[in-house]
């Protein structure tokens, strides 16, 4: 699955270190790694949680690990993305490295009966 966020509506260097998804959402986010090129970053999210708003900062090279439906929510609760909704054709396979962009502020509410877990290889300075 390639995250196909087309605009990013603030500029990252706006967001507050309080919404880094180590800081706002640490139930859901733990630090594997990180030196001054890279971070990498392992998220569990159980069925039936969501995690609190939180950025991801960085592009990364995002492995799938095991795979739930999910719902993506901006601040204000609006939904951006309903995994639900994608085409088979688009939904990941595990452990396949897919390239996500920056995410702005967000939380995840896991509708799906399996565990999400993911490893982000997050690229710093990337541009």
């Amino acid at each position: 699955m390639t995250s196909s966020v087309a605009h990013v509506p603030q500029a990252k260097e706006t967001w507050p270190n309080a919404l880094d998804a180590l800081v706002a959402a640490p139930g859901h986010h733990s630090l594997i790694f990180e030196n001054e090129c890279v971070r990498v970053l392992q998220t569990r999210i159980p069925p039936g949680e969501t995690t609190a708003v939180h950025t991801h900062r960085w592009p990364c090279v995002l492995f799938i690990r095991s795979w739930s439906d999910f719902i993506r929510r901006d601040p204000d609760g609006k939904v951006v993305l309903d995994t639900r909704q994608l085409p088979l054709t688009d939904k990941p396979t595990p452990n396949v490295p897919t390239w996500q962009p920056p995410l702005p502020p967000h939380s995840v509410e896991n509708i799906g009966s399996t565990e999400f877990n993911a490893m982000h290889v997050e690229i710093k300075d990337a541009g």
